[in-house]
């Protein structure tokens, strides 16, 4: 923890990962952040006692980069890194669809690049982390930015050719579970519940069940069929769900959401 770490287009996911670092034991004057805006920069010093700076200053003086911005700013933002990054410096991107090959391409012979895709519930420190390594980054470095985005949930070690699918599943996974309570909610509603009581019963449903899932090492199919009485009301749901292929539109929305971070990494804006 006595390396200095950057992070670079400070958002939600950066401020998230910053102030989970910062939990996780890491010394405020040991953290610098960039943002677009001077006054984003001078509210994340205020409220976390880091140091802001600019990207190339970041270059010079950290010894890991986290590139936080979205994919379409990737190629602007090392564009400036470029001149400023020695091969000593390890480079952490989150952008979707980026590969580290394209990373690396663009920086100095040798520089190692790990990628990370993470989701959005590292706000509440329940993030899931997916860590593969660029060609340059070794075993150190896998553990180096698993020690950073363990301080906001669970990481998981992949080969990079399964980023666009752990992209799908994990980095968009929470939009569909929000997806899901939204749709059941309005259910719901209609089934005569007002709003808040139909939100509170969706919402605490969800945390039992995602606990069970984690906790009791059951298959989801057990889990599912041990709440599924013959002839009962579950199997009456179930049927409709399968009626409506709602199996079939989960499978084909997550390869779309796979191709798209395909696209992403050959520069297809769409």
């Amino acid at each position: 923890m006595s390396q200095k770490v950057a992070v670079l287009g400070t958002g939600k996911i950066g401020e998230a990962l910053l102030s989970g670092m910062l939990r996780g034991g890491w010394p405020p004057a040991d953290l610098l952040v960039t943002a677009r805006r001077a006054d984003r920069a001078e509210e994340l010093r205020a409220r976390y006692g880091v140091t802001p700076v600019t990207n190339a200053e970041a270059a010079k003086t950290a010894d890991t980069l986290i590139l936080t911005v979205k994919p379409q700013d990737m190629g602007a933002l090392l564009d400036e890194l470029a001149p400023h990054v020695p091969a000593d410096r390890l480079v952490i991107s989150g952008a979707a669809g980026i590969t580290t090959a394209s990373i690396e391409e663009r920086l100095t012979a040798g520089v190692p690049v790990v990628r990370v895709m993470t989701n959005t519930p590292a706000l509440v420190d329940e993030a899931m982390s997916v860590i593969s390594a660029g060609s340059h980054a070794n075993a150190d470095h896998l553990a180096h930015a698993e020690e950073i985005f363990g301080s906001v949930g669970k990481t998981l070690r992949v080969p990079e050719s399964q980023q666009d699918a752990c992209t799908a599943l994990s980095g968009s996974g929470p939009a569909y579970f929000f997806y899901l309570v939204e749709a059941m909610t309005d259910a719901g509603i209609l089934l005569g519940l007002p709003r808040d009581k139909a939100h509170d019963l969706i919402v605490q449903s969800a945390i039992g069940a995602a606990t069970m899932l984690r906790d009791s090492g059951e298959h989801p199919v057990k889990l599912r069929e041990n709440v599924t009485s013959p002839a009962g009301t579950t199997i009456s749901a179930i049927r409709e769900l399968e009626n409506h292929g709602v199996r079939a539109a989960l499978i084909a929305a997550l390869e779309a959401a796979r191709d798209r971070s395909r696209e992403l990494a050959a520069g297809t804006k769409g």
